[in-house]
């Protein structure tokens, strides 16, 4: 596999340079113009590799190999979040440095769709042929929607059956719902001009600021803010918001300054960070709900807090609302996503557990819940495989995020391994 690893590396590498984040849309380019030049590099990088493609209107796209019947997907996304601050890495350099490809989307999720491209194409050369119709399916909304998604179920057939490279190993059997909701609190007279933080619905703020009406030092100190000008600065870290602990919140800092000044404000901060009604109480065997506030604006007279929420995954959505509906303020539904639960002794998730064990020699691995939300929810049956494993640095929706030359290595060889077992 050494080819094809040095090849994998530099594809991911120039996929990176892409700035595939969300961006002001076209007809033809409708997330932007970076998503679109990163679809159609990925889909002529395929076609040079021997595969046939298909571009589902610049939101999708599709690598294909066998001509079977029955079909099976692996689902991927090329779209990445926002790179936020904190670099010390360009983040759509693409740099090799270090043993590393240093990026945002190095993890989420280029490098694992590159690696299953080249997977395709080991097996490819090897001579195997699939008695399945396998879908590599590359979409460029994931992190901001899932647009991609409906288009794709309009213009094409998705699959039944598949896995998502895109979460974790050894094997993701359930994922908690994904509930994303705008609270409105209003404000008669706010104690300061201007407010805002936070670039993403499932990115933890890294950066809040505001523009008090009277700057108070000794309380800026306190709360551990910097004084710009005439304005008040948090500086946080930015985390996978269904991972929100891994983060530093940037808009808890600059709601305490102003707690006392606002009912709005301490209202806020009651409800969402001190869970007065018991939110985080919620949880089963997949794990406690979370909440993370990731973006905070003043507009109109109003305090607007985008809260994303990933809630136990054999739980209803209705218990969420019964909790959200005790915070006596309005709140509109922005995104959600039932929950995804797999029978662990499923053949599906029993086969890439398997794959995971000889791939590593973890004979003790056990199928895992996990937080995020992947396109495995997509599919009647569908898990998530990868390319994260227990004892990595969290890089995902982080500053500096990289994929290690080592964990291409053992993405190539279980994806190749994976598709092989589960179409032969």
């Amino acid at each position: 596999m050494k080819n094809y690893l040095d090849e994998a590396v530099e594809s991911i590498s120039e996929s990176v340079r892409f700035d595939s984040s969300l961006t002001k849309h076209t007809s033809k380019m409708p997330f932007g113009k970076g998503a679109y030049d990163c679809l159609n590099h990925f889909l002529a990088l395929a076609e040079r590799l021997g595969f046939k493609t298909r571009n589902y209107d610049n939101y999708i796209g599709e690598v294909l190999f066998g001509e079977g019947a029955e079909e099976f997907a692996i689902l991927c996304h090329l779209d990445v979040v926002p790179a936020g601050s904190g670099w010390t890495k360009d983040p759509f350099g693409g740099t090799v440095e270090d043993g590393k490809i240093w990026g945002r989307g190095t993890t989420d999720d280029k490098g694992p769709a590159v690696c299953c491209l080249y997977a395709l194409k080991a097996l490819k050369d090897e001579g195997f042929v699939p008695s399945k119709t396998v879908k590599l399916i590359v979409g460029c909304n994931e992190e901001s929607g899932w647009a991609c998604i409906e288009h794709y179920r309009e213009v094409a057939h998705m699959p039944e059956t598949g896995f998502s490279p895109d979460a974790d190993f050894p094997v993701i059997y359930a994922e908690k719902g994904i509930l994303q909701v705008r609270l409105h609190f209003p404000m008669e007279r706010a104690p300061f001009l201007f407010l805002e933080g936070g670039t993403s619905a499932n990115m933890v703020c890294d950066y809040c600021e505001a523009t008090p009406r009277s700057v108070s030092v000794r309380m800026a100190r306190q709360c551990g803010l910097e004084i710009v000008g005439k304005k008040i600065v948090s500086r946080g870290k930015s985390a996978h918001a269904s991972t929100p602990a891994a983060g530093k919140d940037a808009i808890l800092p600059i709601l305490r300054y102003f707690r006392e000044k606002s009912e709005a404000v301490n209202r806020a901060i009651e409800c969402l960070y001190e869970d007065i009604y018991g939110l985080r109480t919620l949880r089963d065997e997949t794990g406690h709900l979370t909440i993370s506030p990731d973006i905070v604006k003043f507009r109109k007279g109003q305090l607007l807090i985008v809260a994303d929420i990933r809630y136990p995954a054999t739980m209803k959505v209705d218990k969420v609302y019964e909790k959200l509906n005790r915070f006596g303020a309005v709140y509109e539904t922005i995104h959600h996503q039932a929950p995804l639960f797999l029978d662990k002794n499923g053949e599906l998730v029993e086969t890439l557990l398997s794959v995971y064990r000889d791939c590593t020699g973890k004979k003790d691995a056990r199928p895992v819940a996990i937080g995020g939300g992947t396109y495995a929810r997509a599919l009647k049956c569908g898990a998530a495989f990868g390319p994260e494993a227990e004892g990595d640095p969290p890089v995902v929706h982080r500053a500096d995020e990289f994929i290690s030359i080592e964990r291409v290595g053992l993405l190539l060889k279980c994806y190749k391994e994976a598709i092989a077992r589960l179409t032969k």
